[in-house]
């Protein structure tokens, strides 16, 4: 008897090492996301100086990155579906390697459409990986701290979006370094990509649980609901983090071009590293509201925060100065609890529809796709990047009225 109980305290400890380096893993792709998109605004203002293009056309990169994940979004759904979670993080990761890859021919042939490609691929990639991530965090472990699980692997995206600035403030924007230089983005993402490599053939080697997704649809078949477009509050919801996601990344995207304009002293090496000091904020920002949601409620905080950003707008729009790039910066930190309250409150009483309806609000990321677009356009006409935040002043508008009233179900 005694050697059973030991074997079987065994077998539970091989279980428990089993489940946290697939924990471990898992959590790396949250940062594998978070990094590519820290690298992609510092991008933006590199490939300005290297093609000599206007804001408007290095907009482009933020268009082919979110329009990536737009047009992944069912495609994902439906490989994890048919192939299963394991499979699906395969492929993500097969694509996020693809299009680092292709950096590397793209600057060979210094050619902007060839990045434009790899990044495309690349978003790809990641879409799978998103789609694929949050749904293993919380089986990865006991149900009742799977909350916890997720928000520790979402600290390690927000650690890789801080991260990417930095290291482009080294790399991309380092006096040493020619302007018409594209070997250091070269050779950056050809190390991402042997990176992703290595994690995929981990992920390969890796048993990880499926999920039984049948009998979660057994448990809430008996849940009534209207049809998905019938609950306001889900469409105003989609609305509304499409006008989010369009402001966050407006105002990332410009970054960079708005302090070397507005603040004399400022360098492109600077202004990178002051994007990432501006992402720590945002990911400090993300804990501090899950924080303050014991207290205030859900809605009322994203309304607050919304209205705060407006008025942060307004003053980088007309100020100059240090006084400006500050209130840009604190502008992050208020950002932080929009995605995730948004789509909370979106998904709600929604029954039977909940994941379908989920899916939609991921797919109203496309706003990031078109507004640096639109921003490119006003300050390339204005000859301002300030003039262009008006864009990120009325996004934030429609998400002050989500919190005020849009989110509010009606019978």
């Amino acid at each position: 008897m005694p050697m059973m109980v030991h074997s079987e305290e065994s077998q539970a400890t091989v279980a428990a090492n089993r489940t946290r380096f697939a924990f471990i893993l898992v959590t790396s792709l949250f940062f594998l996301w978070g990094f590519a998109y820290g690298l992609l605004d510092s991008l933006n203002k590199h490939f300005q100086d290297v093609f000599q293009i206007t804001k408007l056309r290095s907009a482009w990169l933020q268009a082919a990155y979110f329009g990536g994940y737009f047009l992944m979004a069912l495609p994902a759904g439906i490989i994890m579906k048919n192939f299963g979670y394991k499979r699906g993080i395969l492929i993500g990761l097969g694509l996020y390697a693809a299009g680092a890859f292709f950096f590397y021919p793209s600057a060979q042939w210094h050619s902007f459409n060839a990045f434009l490609l790899a990044l495309f691929v690349l978003a790809c990639g990641l879409c799978c990986l998103e789609t694929a991530a949050n749904p293993y965090v919380t089986v990865l472990g006991p149900r009742q701290s799977a909350a916890f699980r997720i928000n520790l692997a979402q600290s390690f995206n927000g650690v890789g979006s801080f991260l990417g600035p930095f290291l482009a403030s080294q790399l991309f924007f380092k006096e040493s370094v020619q302007n018409s230089s594209l070997q250091s983005v070269q050779y950056t993402y050809l190390g991402i990509a042997v990176l992703v490599v290595l994690i995929a053939g981990l992920f390969y080697f890796t048993p990880l649980p499926e999920i039984n997704e049948e009998a979660q649809l057994q448990q809430e078949a008996h849940i009534h609901s209207r049809p998905l477009f019938q609950n306001r509050h889900f469409v105003l919801g989609v609305a509304a983090q499409f006008f989010y996601v369009a402001a966050q990344v407006g105002v990332a995207a410009f970054f960079i071009n708005y302090v070397i304009e507005n603040w004399e002293q400022a360098s492109s090496s600077l202004a990178a590293m002051l994007l990432g000091v501006s992402l720590i904020l945002f990911t400090v920002g993300r804990f501090m509201g899950t924080l303050l949601m014991k207290w205030i409620e859900a809605a009322r905080l994203l309304a607050l925060y919304a209205v705060i950003n407006i008025l942060l707008c307004v003053m980088v729009i007309f100020l100059h100065g240090q006084i400006s790039v500050i209130a840009l910066m604190i502008i992050f930190f208020f950002e932080s609890i929009m995605f995730p309250t948004i789509f909370a409150l979106g998904v709600r009483n929604l029954g039977q529809h909940t994941r379908q309806g989920g899916s939609f609000i991921i797919m109203s990321i496309v706003g990031g796709a078109l507004s640096p677009l639109l921003m490119g356009w006003i300050a390339d006409h204005q000859h301002s990047t300030a003039q262009a935040f008006v864009v990120p002043l009325i996004c934030f508008a429609v998400v002050a009225h989500y919190g005020f009233w849009g989110h509010r179900i009606h019978p």
